[in-house]
């Protein structure tokens, strides 16, 4: 449909853990992936470990977590990731927050998710909640189609999360779209920065809906 002279399209990014789930997802899934490798890769990295929890280093903690899932098969880690999208959707998700999300979709407004959880899951759970596009934890794959261990490219949180939902909206013709935003940590911050509307949400008070 032509666009009115003067409109602007909406778009509504959603974090998601914290933001549209009551809990972390990215601890849950791997402990079931990896299971025990987990914890022996992390304590076989002593140094690394204490110095990213030292620094309070997400993003190497999280590098070193998901190379816990190396040589793991990626059709077999979608098929799980699509079962605890599933969990996820049936279990973990806060009302209040979903139900901004529906609204918004019920206005014609483009739902993003933009979130440091991984793609194995998030991409699922995007297609159950209705969502127009995902940015995400992107992990690597070989030439096999088994996990390398490593993050392709960065984890999708802070100025990297921010970064991507530009670069998501320019690709999909929505550079002059108004944004609302939805976000429940400092790793969001980038992201509200972003927006015209911008919520740091909590269990009580998510703003104005929009209209």
């Amino acid at each position: 449909m032509p666009r009115a002279p003067g409109h602007r399209p909406v778009v509504a990014a959603f974090d998601v853990d914290g933001t549209l789930t009551t809990r972390d997802c990215v601890t849950p899934f791997l402990q079931r992936t990896a299971g025990l490798r987990l914890w022996t890769t992390l304590l076989r990295h002593p140094v690394t470990l204490g110095a990213a929890l030292l620094h309070r280093d997400r993003d190497r903690l999280k590098e070193l977590a998901c190379s816990a899932l190396r040589g793991k098969d990626g059709a077999e880690l979608e098929r799980v990731g699509r079962s605890f999208a599933a969990e996820i959707a049936s279990t973990r998700l806060r009302d209040d927050t979903v139900a901004r999300l529906l609204r918004h979709r019920e206005l014609g407004h483009t739902v993003l998710l933009a979130s440091a959880s991984l793609d194995v899951y998030l991409e699922p759970l995007g297609e159950l909640l209705g969502a127009d596009g995902v940015v995400c934890t992107i992990l690597e794959r070989g030439a096999d189609e088994r996990l390398t261990g490593r993050l392709l490219g960065e984890n999708c949180r802070g100025a990297e999360k921010a970064r991507r939902v530009r670069e998501w909206l320019r690709s999909s013709g929505l550079a002059d779209a108004t944004l609302w935003a939805y976000g429940d940590s400092d790793g969001d911050a980038e992201l509200l920065e972003l927006a015209d509307h911008a919520y740091r949400v909590d269990r009580v008070r998510l703003g104005p809906e929009p209209a």
